[in-house]
Parts: C-alpha cells; sequence; structure tokens
C-alpha cells in the first residue's frame, strides 16, 4: 500500500469521491497525515485529544484520581498504629508487627511499580485506575474481617501491589491531559494529595483505633475507596496512543478506499514477549542508565521516608513531652499545612514561565527548578530547627519544634512536585515508566526505614537520630544547582530523554498552547 502523499488537498478530490476520500475523512475528523504520509496524528484542535478537553472534565478526572492517591497512601501509614494494637492481639514482636502492617505494604508496592506503569502506557489508563481502586477497598474490608494472620498478610501484600496504580501512572494521566503550563498545576495537586495522605493516615488512625479498634481502621478505608471507585467509572481514558487509534479506525470505517495509514504510535501496544522483554524492564533501564532518573530517584526516596520514620517517632518525641497518644498525632497537621503553603511556589513557577513567554525564549524543564532550590535548603533547616529543639537538648514549647514540621512538610512537596514534574517536563511520553522508577526506590526505602527507627531512636537519641537525617538533607542541597546549571546537557546526552522531546516535536504540539 503506498501511502497517502500529504500534499494532496480537498480541491483534487471531486464531490462523489469525497465521501470516501480518505483526506476528506481525516480532515473532518481533526485528523493529519505526518509529513512523510506514513501516519495519521492528531490536529492541534481535535476535541477529543485530553489537552483540549474542558476544564470541568479535566478537574473531575484529576480531582478523582488525586482523592484515590490520597485515601491510598494514607492507608499505608495508617499501618504503624494498626500494628501498634494488632501486636498485642497476635502476641507479635514491635518490628514483626511493623513489618507485617507497613513494610509489606510498600515491599508489595515496590513490585506494582515494575509491573503497571508500563502496562498504563501500552493499554491505558482508566481501567487501571477502577482495577485498583476496586480491589484495594476489597482488601481493606477482609484485612478487617478475617482472623488468621497469613490472610492479613496476603491482602496487605496485594493491597500494596494494587497502591502502585495510582501511585505511578497519575504522572503520565497529567502529562496526558496539560501543557506545561498546567502541569505545575496538575503536578501540585497530585503531590498535595499523596503527602497528605501520608499525614492523614496517622492521624484517622490513631483516633479509629482510640475509639474502637484495628480492625475498624480498615473498615473506614474500605467503604471510602469504593466510593472513589464509583467516581472512576465516570472518568475517561487520556492515553492520546489509543485515543488515536480509536478515531483512525473510525475514520476507516467510513471508507471502502483501504488506504488509511496507521496512527503515529511511538509506544504502540506491544505483543506479550515484546511487552515482557521492553515493557516490564522499561523502569529499570531508565534507573540504572539515566542519571536524572537515579539522582531524583534517591533524593525523593530518602526524603520522602521521612514521613514513614515519623510515623514511627513523631508521636513518641511529642508524647514526651506530655501529650497524650491522640493529641502528639496531631502534630502532622504542620507538615500538612507545610505541604499546602507550596502553593506560593507554584506562582512564582507561573511567573517566570510568563516572563520568559513574553522573552520569547523556549520554555525548558529547567526553568520550572525554583520549587528544588527552595526546598532543598529548607528541608535541610527544617530537620536542624526540629532535631536540636526537641527534649533532651533544650527545653522549648512544643510550638517551636511544631513549626519546624511546617518547613519540613514545605520542603517535602516542593521536591516532590519539582522533581516529579522535571521527569514528566523531561521524559514526556515515558513519563510513567520514569515515575515507576523513581517509586520503585521510594517504596522500598520507606518500607525499610520503619523497621530500625525505633532502635536508631533509641539508641543515638532523638537529637542525634534526627541530627543524622538532616545531615542527609544537607548533602541534597548539591543536586539544584546540579540540575540548573548541567541539566539540559544531560537530557541531551540521554536517549529516552531526547527520543521523548523528538516524538513531542514531531507531533507538532507547542507545548505553551495545547
Amino acid at each position: 500500500m503506498q501511502p497517502i502523499s500529504p500534499e494532496s488537498t480537498v480541491s483534487t478530490v471531486s464531490i462523489d469521491e469525497a465521501k470516501g476520500s480518505p483526506l476528506i475523512l481525516l480532515h473532518q475528523h481533526s485528523l493529519e497525515l505526518t509529513p512523510d504520509g506514513k501516519y495519521v496524528r492528531w490536529l492541534r484542535d481535535h476535541p477529543k485529544h485530553p489537552r483540549n478537553w474542558s476544564a470541568p472534565r479535566k478537574a473531575y478526572d484529576l480531582t478523582l484520581i488525586c482523592l484515590l492517591d490520597l485515601f491510598i497512601t494514607a492507608s499505608s501509614t495508617a499501618g504503624s498504629a494498626a500494628a501498634a494494637q494488632a501486636q498485642h492481639e497476635y502476641k507479635l514482636s514491635e518490628t514483626l508487627a511493623t513489618f507485617i502492617f507497613v513494610t509489606i505494604f510498600l515491599l508489595g508496592q515496590v513490585a506494582g511499580t515494575i509491573l503497571f506503569p508500563p502496562w498504563s502506557e501500552a493499554f491505558g489508563r482508566k481501567n487501571m485506575y477502577i482495577f485498583s481502586s476496586g480491589l484495594s477497598a476489597i482488601c481493606c474490608m477482609i484485612i478487617g474481617l478475617v482472623r488468621p494472620m497469613p490472610a492479613i498478610i496476603v491482602m496487605r501484600i496485594v493491597a500494596g501491589l494494587l497502591s502502585a496504580i495510582p501511585y505511578t501512572i497519575i504522572g503520565g494521566s497529567i502529562e496526558d491531559m496539560f501543557n506545561t503550563r498546567g502541569r505545575i498545576w496538575g503536578m501540585y495537586c497530585w503531590t498535595i494529595a499523596s503527602n497528605i495522605g501520608l499525614t492523614l493516615g496517622p492521624i484517622m488512625s490513631t483516633f479509629t483505633i482510640s475509639d474502637l479498634d484495628w480492625r475498624w481502621n480498615f473498615y473506614i478505608f474500605a467503604i471510602i475507596i469504593a466510593s472513589i471507585t464509583g467516581g472512576l467509572c465516570l472518568i475517561r481514558e487520556s492515553r492520546p496512543a489509543l485515543l488515536l487509534a480509536h478515531e483512525v479506525k473510525k475514520v476507516s470505517e467510513l471508507t471502502t478506499v483501504d488506504s488509511i495509514p496507521p496512527p503515529l504510535n511511538h509506544d504502540h501496544i506491544p505483543d506479550l514477549h515484546t511487552f515482557v522483554r521492553e515493557s516490564l524492564l522499561r523502569p529499570a533501564q531508565l534507573f540504572f542508565r539515566e542519571p536524572i532518573i537515579f539522582l531524583v530517584a534517591m533524593m525523593i526516596a530518602v526524603a520522602m521516608s521521612l514521613i514513614y520514620i515519623f510515623t514511627e517517632a513523631l508521636q513518641p518525641i511529642f508524647e514526651s513531652m506530655g501529650f497524650k497518644n491522640t493529641d502528639a498525632s496531631l502534630f502532622f497537621i504542620p507538615i500538612a499545612l507545610g505541604t499546602v503553603l507550596s502553593a506560593f511556589t507554584r506562582l512564582l513557577d507561573e511567573y517566570i514561565l510568563d516572563y520568559l513567554r513574553k522573552q520569547g525564549q523556549p520554555i525548558k524543564p529547567e526553568h520550572k527548578l525554583a520549587g528544588l532550590a527552595i526546598g532543598g535548603p529548607i528541608l535541610a533547616i527544617g530537620l536542624w530547627w526540629f532535631a536540636w529543639t526537641i527534649p533532651a537538648a533544650v527545653h522549648t514549647p512544643w510550638i517551636v519544634p511544631a513549626i519546624s514540621l511546617v518547613l519540613v512538610g514545605y520542603a517535602l512537596t516542593e521536591l516532590d512536585t519539582t522533581l516529579y514534574g522535571y521527569i514528566s517536563d523531561s521524559y514526556l511520553s515515558y513519563s510513567a515508566s520514569a515515575t515507576a522508577a523513581v517509586a520503585f526506590v521510594r517504596a522500598l526505602l520507606s518500607g525499610t526505614f520503619p523497621l530500625f527507627t525505633d532502635q536508631m531512636f533509641d539508641g543515638l537519641g532523638n537529637n542525634v537520630a534526627m541530627s543524622v537525617l538532616a545531615a542527609v538533607a544537607t548533602l541534597f542541597c548539591i543536586v539544584p544547582p546540579l540540575f540548573i546549571i548541567y541539566g539540559e546537557r544531560i537530557r541531551q546526552a540521554s536517549k529516552f530523554a531526547r527520543y521523548s522531546w523528538e516524538i513531542q516535536q514531531e507531533l507538532g504540539k507547542d507545548e505553551d498552547d495545547m
């Protein structure tokens, strides 16, 4: 079959021929040929392209998937409080109870980050979200209902496996729906939801267990997540390649001329052998071969593991200052407050982008790293502040270390938002797999750290233990200038980042307009 020449025009087609003319049909359906005439691609204004959806449509879909990530994330950090009570029922050691209710959930998430993101790139997003949400609700309900510990362990692993779906493919959904400017706020909403979920889990579980028992903790999450599942049934599929294939199929069915080229699809649906060989291994390839992914993964993993360390250490620290267990859990609120304050940095990002547009300069991923430059040092400052204003170093009012937690929450959100956004902007069509590589390391460290948190804080003391974490955060201050100065050069040397950007240019989608 010879490809249709893109130089063909409507005027060369008679009225009778127009009904079956591929070119006419393509333009009527807001499609066009690539310059070489071999493939069909979107026209810029195609109403079904996710970036051209209405604002209410995008807001609804983004809200639902962010709520899913929020409550599934909360169910992971809620495991610490459940473990504290369940260990007495099952006569477990504290470390083993933590392993069962926290670590194995995150180890399941580790496995999920390998399996699910490439699947979503090949087969779409919507069904993955519904699958994750519905089965997660069932897992939570079973954990609350059953008595045998092996069944609880299996369900906790499966729940962790499913949790990887929203956590790792939301970045891909945001890239599907939003342009450069829109991704600033899309990534912000996601990281806010995820980080609030991390802090909400300990508060919800502590108060629930104080009035009821640890099983009700999971009943409540089952009800909430099941409700979200119903809302997810109304979102749209956002994977452009799949939507384009559907549009081309519709056009092909309207003509008897067997000459409609295939849709442009650089990440086409692979056969099973190709899927196993390439797609499942892609996150590992990105982690070990891409310096950007490696550095981002290590920085986010260590920084965000702080929350899981805090689920074990924060409440005992404030209980030593005279607070009850339930009241001590409320000190996760300053961290959540700090996450919301990062909205001011997103306004700074918008100002920078607007300024560059007025100057006629192209927008590069490095132009949105202001949050990283600010958040890195503030995380170190917040942790040093907290480390040396808690007992027994000095006798200070509780409000002093509490304020430092606002800085920590702000910095964690900045690192999360900025670095995930940098990955999304740099890797575009591979953003879900790139995010999966980061999520793998983050889940692995987050599941490991709580196992030795008590020993670390008991052995070193609260002040020294927190100082160790502050010292690591201080080392990370090297990363922001590295990315800002050398990031573009690193991306140009990257196979995946360079290829993704070439695809974006070939598609003809101006990042500032779509």
